[in-house]
């Protein structure tokens, strides 16, 4: 799975260098298969993702599913965090990016 499958190459219109696109990375819808966790000390949004998911690079799921992220993978301890079911994230991400 990846963030980025939706963004689409373009020209910068002053530089004419290639980019990707921005992709929208919306709230993740809750689903009855979420879990919630306590965070009791410091913890890392990849170390959880490998936790959850088998896979570290999957720690934006969990950061847009919080809305946490911004600047640092660090959770501090005492917060409570959902865990996304995964297998619906990739379709709604897709469905989000095409739509606009």
């Amino acid at each position: 799975m990846s963030r980025y499958i939706t963004a689409q190459i373009e020209r910068d219109v002053v530089t004419e260098k290639r980019k990707l696109s921005t992709v929208i990375i919306a709230p993740i819808p809750v689903t009855p298969n979420d879990v919630y966790i306590q965070i009791l000390g410091a913890e890392r949004l990849d170390k959880l993702a490998l936790l959850f998911y088998e896979n570290a690079s999957l720690w934006w799921v969990i950061a847009a599913a919080n809305g946490l992220g911004k600047g640092t993978l660090l959770v501090p301890g005492g917060v409570s965090l959902r865990i996304p079911d995964v297998i619906n994230v990739q379709s709604y991400i897709n469905e989000i990016n095409t739509s606009r």
